[in-house]
Order: structure tokens, then C-alpha cells, then sequence
């Protein structure tokens, strides 16, 4: 029994141990706390990342760090360049500095890159019209997405649901754990929810589940592209992603499409 505890009475030590101010590193502590495998999952199945650690997560941190200014190679080694990167981005995003990501530091940086416009222009990946093979969709001023007339019902149903959550915010973790009506929805609950709402799906999938999904290749329709941090997919030629959300109302669905090659590409047989 500490002195303090002699002295004071239960509900009076508490409220003084309540009152104590609560360090960076134990804040940090707190949120790992609360992680769950699903919130971990986007970027890997471990945490935190530090010095000596490698592989395919340690790449998706190089090149969120990358969008985020940072000129790192992707080698997926965590080594001191990248280490010195964490510090710094952690610096800027008011988190301690440490040289390693949390479960927490990894949820705030992909809420920071939600946030990041994608660069356009000719040298950026496919023209929206090369993606699909089906007939074009095309995009209203309010950012939602007009299922062409010849479309099959299921792609219709796709872009319907796709409307219903378009210009909802990004929330990491948002469409998992069944809980489909949610306030906001990371990449692949995005996609899992326009793919459960088509009957399409049963549940939803975090990016890395994505991978393997059905059958390889571009679709006819509806094409998937993901791999372990990040996912979208191409409808009718329109993107729907939650990343470069920029004008027309700041919607998933884009006309603008993003460089496939880091991404395994996959599809629905007859779609």
C-alpha cells in the first residue's frame, strides 16, 4: 500500500488518480489496447511495426509515407531511413516519436491518406472507358453514378448501393464487423457494402481479402483491384474509391483511374 493510499479514502484517491495527466507513450498504450485484429488487419497482422521488421506490410507503410512526401524506397525493410520517416510524419501528426507504428499511429495515417487527392493526367493508368468492357456509366454533378441502360441487373444494383454511401466520410474500420449501416466506410468496407448490397457478398472483407477474391483479370464489368493497404473498383468504367475524393460532390465514383500496378486485379465471373 502506497502512502498516498493510507491517506486518502477510495473515492477521493480516485478521483486524484483520475486527475493525472496521461503521457504520449501511455496514450499510445491505450489505443493498442483497444485494437482489434480487424483494425490492425489493413495494413498487416502485426503491430507495432519497428526496427528490423519486413515485409508486404512494411512496403504499403513505405508507400503511404511516400503519398505523404516522403522519397523511400519500397524494399519493405524497416531500416533507419524508415524509421527517421515514422519520426517524422509522427512529428507532424502531434504523436510520439518513437521510431515504431502502433496499431494507433497506423490508423491515423490512414485516415491522413484518405485525405490525399490522386494525381491526374494521361500518364496516371487506364482512361476510364479502357477499364471495363461494357458499356461507359457516367457521373452527375452531384457525384453519383448513372448505371447505363444495357447494363446487366446486377451491375445496376452495384451502382445503386455505391450511391447510397458515396459521399459518406472515410472512417477506417467503417463497414466491418456486420454492421453494414455505419457512419462512414474505409476502402474495402466501401466495396464490400455496394458487393453485400448486389447480394454479391456475404460479408465483408478487409483489402488483403480482396487478393484472392474470385477470378483473376479485368471483368466485363466490374473489375477489383486490391492489395494488403489499400482496395477499390472500377463499375461500368467509373472508379469507386475512397481515395482521391476531390470535386463533384467529393464521391467514391471518379472518372479519373489511378495506376493498377501495385494492385492484384480480380472479378466476378459473367461481371
Amino acid at each position: 500500500m502506497t502512502r498516498l493510499s493510507r491517506l486518502l479514502p477510495v473515492p477521493a484517491l480516485a478521483a486524484v488518480l483520475l486527475a493525472l495527466p496521461v503521457s504520449p507513450a501511455q496514450a499510445n498504450h491505450d489505443e493498442d489496447h483497444h485494437c482489434t485484429p480487424d483494425t490492425r488487419g489493413a495494413l498487416g497482422e502485426r503491430w507495432p511495426l519497428g526496427s528490423g521488421d519486413d515485409g508486404q506490410d512494411v512496403r504499403v507503410l513505405q508507400d503511404f509515407l511516400n503519398q505523404l512526401g516522403d522519397d523511400l524506397s519500397i524494399d519493405g525493410q524497416f531500416g533507419p531511413v524508415t524509421k527517421e520517416a515514422v519520426d517524422g510524419w509522427k512529428s507532424a501528426a502531434g504523436r510520439e516519436q518513437d521510431g515504431r507504428m502502433t496499431c494507433g499511429d497506423i490508423r491515423v495515417l490512414r485516415e491522413a491518406i484518405a485525405g490525399v487527392p490522386e494525381e491526374g493526367g494521361d500518364d496516371e493508368g487506364p482512361t476510364p472507358g479502357d477499364a471495363p468492357r461494357g458499356e461507359q456509366a457516367r457521373l452527375t454533378e452531384d457525384g453519383l453514378a448513372v448505371a447505363p441502360a444495357g447494363a446487366p441487373e446486377k451491375v445496376k444494383q452495384i451502382i445503386a448501393a455505391g450511391n447510397e454511401i458515396a459521399t459518406k466520410p472515410y472512417e477506417y474500420g467503417g463497414g466491418h464487423g456486420g454492421n453494414w449501416d455505419d457512419d462512414g466506410y474505409d476502402c474495402s468496407g466501401s466495396v464490400s457494402y455496394a458487393l453485400y448490397k448486389a447480394g454479391l457478398m456475404e460479408s465483408s472483407m478487409p483489402s488483403g481479402g480482396f487478393m484472392d477474391w474470385e477470378q483473376p483479370g479485368e471483368g466485363d464489368w466490374v473489375t477489383v483491384y486490391a492489395h494488403e493497404g489499400h482496395m477499390y473498383m472500377v463499375v461500368a468504367g467509373l472508379r469507386f474509391d475512397t481515395s482521391g475524393r476531390e470535386g463533384t460532390g467529393d464521391s467514391r465514383w471518379q472518372e479519373e483511374m489511378r495506376d493498377p500496378d501495385a494492385y492484384e486485379v480480380r472479378h466476378l465471373e459473367g461481371l
